[in-house]
């Protein structure tokens, strides 16, 4: 058969198949979250308000060893050191979830399965985008992007693990422990709760991406090493805004924060530098 340029039809009936794989791995796993509720519910969107919480005890114990080390320094010196351990205690969450609505937790739960579905198929989503967009490609296209899949799904989730790790205990902690009058009880709802812990995940895990987007824009001939390195304070400053935005207002969560975002710029230049050093080379 002679070879014809695919009009949007063609296009769209190729890559049909493609959507269809992917929504039914959504579905089925988002029906499989929907069937683990207490795993998906109670231990993973809830585990951060808990004391056990693997970031609330670690903090905790870095807390207490700073105010053990500051009562050994004031010993030997006789300075007045001191820290207050329950500073980095970020599990004395005193608060109620509430629902008001009457089909809430059902809508809820729904939404958490579908949103779980969504995650947790986002490698084979993303390996039916590649196998889509693969005829299209050179064969060197082809050994240039067949780890992408791989690099997407490693940003993503190690973004996706900070955030919940990180961001979310130290967010929570601040917000529920905030007080503008001791007359305020926090009843909170269970859906501006959930909302805090996914957005701040998944706004963290889209944030891994960057070195992944400088790739193809360097590629492309949009960004250069030399002009990433140029704009080295305007990338400081602007992630330390960010930073502070997503973040609790005190200087540890974000130097806490700030040190993975501006590695991810620093390693962007280096990624940026060595496309072109491949591509001077004709790689």
């Amino acid at each position: 058969m002679a070879e014809r340029e695919m009009d949007f039809w063609d296009h769209f009936a190729a890559l049909r198949p493609h959507l269809v794989r992917s929504a039914v791995a959504v579905v089925v796993l988002g029906v499989a979250a929907f069937l683990a509720r207490g795993v998906i519910v109670d231990g993973v969107l809830f585990g951060p308000r808990s004391a056990d919480f693997p970031t609330n005890r670690l903090l905790l114990a870095v807390g207490q060893a700073l105010a053990v080390l500051c009562e050994r320094l004031e010993a030997w010196t006789g300075w007045g050191w001191s820290v207050d351990p329950g500073a980095f205690d970020v599990s004395r969450l005193d608060f109620k979830l509430i629902n008001t609505s009457l089909a809430g937790q059902f809508n809820l739960h729904m939404k958490i399965s579908l949103l779980a579905g969504v995650v947790i198929a986002m490698p084979y989503v993303l390996w039916e985008f590649w196998r889509f967009v693969k005829p299209a490609l050179t064969p060197h296209e082809v050994a240039v992007t067949h780890r992408f899949v791989a690099w997407v799904s490693l940003l993503f989730f190690t973004g996706l693990l900070f955030g919940y790790f990180v961001i979310v205990p130290l967010s929570l902690n601040f917000f529920i422990n905030y007080e503008a009058s001791p007359s305020i009880v926090n009843m909170i709802d269970v859906g501006e709760y959930l909302s805090t812990v996914v957005v701040a995940s998944v706004a963290t895990a889209l944030l891994f991406q960057l070195p992944l987007l400088v790739y193809f824009l360097t590629r492309m001939g949009l960004v250069s090493a030399a002009g990433l390195r140029s704009y080295r304070r305007h990338a400081f400053v602007a992630l330390l805004v960010l930073a502070a935005i997503i973040t609790p207002p005190d200087i540890f969560s974000l130097v806490l924060v700030i040190i993975p975002l501006y590695w991810l710029y620093e390693s962007s230049i280096r990624l940026a530098a060595r496309v072109e050093r491949r591509q001077a080379d004709g790689q």
